[in-house]
């Protein structure tokens, strides 16, 4: 038998309907499944290869071991046919770790630092910092060609000295690259591994000359021994500070005056006569930023009307806006009403618009110099309705109303809609009018489906940080207070503040800190909230 005819007799034939005796090969299935899941992983391993590298690159370590574990974990459960049903369950398992763990452990972190502004960094970043503040431009260094180079995003210097080509960047001292070549000008034109940025480049694109400007390549591994420098990107010298460290010692050394700054284990560098570098790095302070948030006097009594007000603001708010939403479902549920469904539509326009254009306008009203409501409904007078800290917070209050009741309405109207009639019949047949209706029936049956988001309501308001920074940006300010803190700042808009992002000094360590109280009382309210709304439902 030839070759021929024992791979046709392996080969399985299929016969075609209706045609006896007529066979044709089978032809097998491409599994498109297989190869999109093979391309997904490998993306999702060049993810998790792209940030464990540069984890690496930042030295940590436990971003790196996370990385690398979870990629790890996706490997064995998809290639794998064990673990089917981890199969569905790992992406969410992934973003709550990454989005929810991952970030309340490291917030927890930090609010035991006293990491903010100047001690933002290790001690090693902090002694780099000092150095590059006291540079001097070393007396008689040579001038030398120069070249910006880049790889891999990061930028360089290439110099020519002796006729030998040195490349170094920001984290690495300069060393020799065999191979390299150096032009008639003396700037080296092609570096190994490198790419030499053209200089029209960097004479037209403003961003890359700031960076630099900015970049200091170490002549070696000690700091002492200064840096490259360039303001043109075509020449550069050896600068050195006139502060030294000793690394021994733990000491920088002001050469210029004598001064001495040691190392504290509060992460500054300070002097005998109390004075200390303005450059630090974060260490730990245990529970001090828990203590100073209510016993620093510029943040104590702040913080604390702060926190009161919060709570009037949520509560204040969960019922007015209850409580008039449940008043239009009351009035719109009854069928007497003419053009309930239009009516219905105008009372729910609030909700339907964003809340920050809501609040830019009504900030816009409220403007005690142009504003119409001043105008229209005061006859002109001149309320300053953001300026005075009591008519500030209830302008707050008026306009959180405004974009809540509606909620509340919808709300009310589908849990009166689902009401049982029978039980409203019998009551009226009893002879209950209708404040005892409403009191003894439709209230504690409200309650019940409404209770649960009423809580959600009262977290969300606890948090409310548009409304706020929109209308008021937490104003007026308290007189005395640190990070501007005002009279209409919840506990968010004033940890906003206090972290810097806003601008001003930055203290993550307090921000963090204030961020696991607000937690902490969301969490208890919610749990004592849904234990007596269970207490609720068994009554009834």
């Amino acid at each position: 038998m030839t070759t021929e005819e024992r791979t046709a007799e392996r080969t399985p034939v299929r016969r075609a309907p209706g045609a006896a005796g007529a066979a044709f090969p089978a032809r097998r299935r491409i599994p498109w499944g297989f190869f999109v899941k093979i391309a997904l992983l490998a993306l999702v391993n060049a993810l998790g290869l792209s940030i464990a590298l540069a984890a690496f690159a930042a030295e940590s370590w436990l971003i790196l071991g996370g990385s690398v574990a979870l990629v790890v974990i996706a490997d064995v459960v998809y290639l794998t046919k064990r673990a089917l049903p981890m199969k569905y369950l790992l992406p969410g398992l992934v973003f709550l770790f990454v989005f929810q763990i991952f970030i309340f452990g490291y917030t927890a972190y930090i609010a035991f630092t006293n990491y903010g502004t100047g001690h933002a960094g290790s001690q090693e970043q902090a002694v780099q910092a000092a150095l590059i503040q006291g540079e001097r431009r070393v007396d008689g260094a040579p001038t030398y060609p120069l070249a910006v180079v880049e790889r891999l995003g990061e930028y360089g210097f290439a110099l020519t000295d002796d006729g030998e080509v040195l490349v170094g960047t920001e984290t690495e001292p300069l060393a020799e690259v065999p191979g390299a070549t150096a032009g008639a000008a003396g700037a080296p034109t092609d570096v190994p591994g490198w790419t030499v940025v053209p200089r029209a480049d960097v004479l037209t694109d403003a961003e890359l000359q700031q960076v630099i400007a900015a970049l200091r390549v170490p002549v070696s591994d000690d700091p002492n021994d200064g840096s490259i420098r360039t303001r043109d990107g075509t020449s550069g010298s050896v600068y050195t500070s006139t502060l030294v460290w000793d690394a021994d010692a733990q000491t920088i050394t002001d050469t210029s005056t004598g001064t001495i700054y040691e190392a504290t284990d509060r992460g500054s560098f300070v002097a005998a006569d109390g004075t200390a570098l303005p450059a630090g790095w974060y260490v730990n302070v245990g529970f001090e930023n828990f203590v100073r948030g209510f016993t620093d006097p510029s943040l104590g009594t702040p913080l604390i009307q702060v926190m009161a007000w919060t709570f009037a603001f949520a509560i204040l708010t969960v019922v007015s806006s209850f409580g008039l939403g449940l008043l239009f479902a009351l009035i719109f549920n009854d069928p007497r009403v003419r053009a309930r469904k239009f009516l219905r539509m105008l009372i729910i326009l609030p909700y339907a618009f964003p809340a920050f254009m809501t609040a830019l306008l009504w900030r816009g009203m409220l403007n005690s110099e142009f504003g119409v409501i001043n105008d229209l409904f005061f006859f002109g007078a001149d309320i300053n309705w953001l300026g005075d800290p009591w008519l500030a917070r209830f302008a707050v209050l008026w306009v959180n109303l405004w974009l809540s009741y509606p909620y509340w309405f919808l709300v009310c109207t589908g849990a009166l809609q689902s009401l049982s009639g029978d039980t409203m019949e019998a009551a009226t047949i009893d002879g209950a009018g209708a404040w005892r209706r409403f009191r003894s029936i439709i209230l504690p049956l409200l309650l019940v489906s409404t209770a649960p988001l009423a809580i959600a309501s009262f977290a969300f308001n606890f948090n409310n940080f548009t409304i706020i920074y929109m209308l008021t940006e937490g104003g007026p300010a308290i007189p005395g207070a640190a990070s501007r803190l005002g009279a209409t700042d919840l506990l968010i808009t004033a940890i906003y503040k206090i972290s810097g992002v806003s601008g001003g000094a930055a203290d993550y360590g307090l921000a963090s800190a204030l961020s696991i109280i607000v937690f902490i009382v969301i969490g208890v309210v919610s749990a004592v909230a849904f234990r007596q709304t269970r207490k609720l439902e068994e009554i009834q």
